[in-house]
């Protein structure tokens, strides 16, 4: 099987043993996700229904399919709630750590430095498909896989609020969104992505998770490559539907990394539901001939939702390896319409 060229790294974060690294009911032409609220005029209770235009929206996840005639894309799921995100836009977005210079690009530079960088991205992208509007986003690693297993023995560090706070922070001058990312070592989705609630209650904050580093078996994360199942996905997606349906927000975007085949188990069985839209993040790094190969086995022939694509300044860069440009990607089948720069 080809796999990418170590397609993530494990690095040494700067406290302690840090490693991290860097369906469902068929959805129908006729058919409306509606959304209602109440109104009192003169004592008569009325309705408004809130709805997405179904025309376009299909027309759009077609675009996005790139012409694909296998049937698989685009994905057969439930329509979102109004004020969905995808496949609207097009998110770019810069992942790290403010802890480490070496987890990614949101960290290593200078703040303002690195939301120039980031709009530059944003330009570039939206220059290369106009059919898609362009938003930034933070992608903010909030729990880290540790090599020590900690007071806890989970093997895993939660970042301080007040981090969050501050790339929460960061965001707001450049309308950007956030992403809360987790590595749960040998802790649960289900118990880490509840620690985040107040945080994903906020209408501009979503979640990202990582199975490179959840370890089922008790092993030192970063020794072995770990997995998900459709039960641990499905946790994380109950829960991110329960806070839109409690808070009454529009749909939250969950990214998924993977890049081997063991690292997500059973993907037919992981739910859609109108309150969560799902990313499945081709997260590696090497050759283009490696990345796409691993987009295509991983991403393209296991359908889930939506696609995504990650990118490495550094070593996608390395030897005689060019990272990819969005004019390439957005050839791709299916188009990504999550971008992540590490």
């Amino acid at each position: 099987m080809k796999k990418l060229a170590i397609a993530c790294i494990t690095l040494p974060l700067l406290l302690l043993s840090t490693v991290a690294c860097n369906r469902g009911k068929a959805a129908d032409i006729e058919s409306e996700t509606e959304k209602t609220k109440t109104v009192n005029a003169d004592s008569i209770e009325k309705k408004t229904v809130l709805t997405i235009d179904t025309l376009d929206f299909n027309k759009r996840m077609v675009a996005l399919s790139n012409n694909d005639t296998t049937g698989r894309w685009p994905v057969k799921a439930p329509y979102p709630l109004p004020g969905a995100l995808l496949p609207y836009n097009r998110i770019i977005a810069y992942y790290g750590n403010l802890y480490s210079t070496r987890m990614g690009i949101l960290g290593e530079l200078p703040r303002k430095e690195m939301l120039a960088k980031l709009q530059g991205e944003v330009a570039k992208w939206q220059a290369a498909d106009s059919t898609v509007k362009t938003i930034p986003a933070l992608h903010y690693i909030a729990v880290t896989a540790q090599g020590a297993p900690g007071k806890n023995n989970m093997h895993r560090l939660r970042m301080p609020f007040k981090q969050i706070d501050t790339v929460i922070s960061w965001a707001k001058p450049i309308n950007a969104l956030v992403f809360l990312d987790i590595q749960v070592g040998h802790s649960t989705v289900k118990a880490e992505v509840a620690e985040l609630e107040k945080y994903l209650s906020m209408p501009n904050v979503h979640l990202g998770i990582d199975p490179e580093f959840s370890m089922k078996n008790g092993e030192r994360p970063g020794s072995k490559i770990g997995h998900f199942t459709a039960a641990d996905i499905n946790d994380a997606i109950t829960i991110l539907a329960d806070i839109v349906r409690k808070n009454k927000l529009t749909p939250k975007v969950l990214v998924i990394h993977r890049f081997t085949q063991g690292m997500v188990k059973n993907y037919k069985e992981i739910k859609t539901v109108p309150e969560v839209q799902i990313v499945m993040d081709m997260d590696g790094f090497g050759s283009k001939v490696l990345k796409k190969d691993s987009y295509m086995s991983y991403i393209y022939r296991e359908p889930v939702q939506f696609a995504g694509f990650k990118l490495f300044y550094k070593n996608d860069n390395k030897k005689d390896w060019k990272m990819y440009s969005p004019e390439e990607l957005v050839k791709f089948t299916p188009k990504p319409i999550y971008i992540q720069y590490q």
